[in-house]
């Protein structure tokens, strides 16, 4: 058994590279939900941007998540 370790080398780098920019966006999103509570402790009515952030973020998670999910299972090709 011969193995490729260039390529398991790439499918390792690519792998912690999009785990660290899920965890960054997700991360942000949480931040964008703060904006929200901490305007509206403040009583600031500047709220949309913090759900725009937040909610394009988890967008963008779920996104990443349902690719990952149609990845794996065979019956979605």
């Amino acid at each position: 058994m011969k193995l490729d370790w260039n390529a398991l080398g790439q499918v390792t780098a690519v792998s912690l590279g999009v785990t660290v920019a899920v965890v960054v966006v997700f991360a942000l999103g949480v931040l964008g939900l703060a904006r929200v509570e901490g305007a509206r402790e403040n009583g600031e009515g500047t709220q949309a941007l913090g759900f725009t952030q937040a909610g394009l973020c988890f967008l963008a998670c779920a996104a990443v998540v349902a690719y990952g999910i149609y990845l794996i299972v065979p019956q979605f090709h």
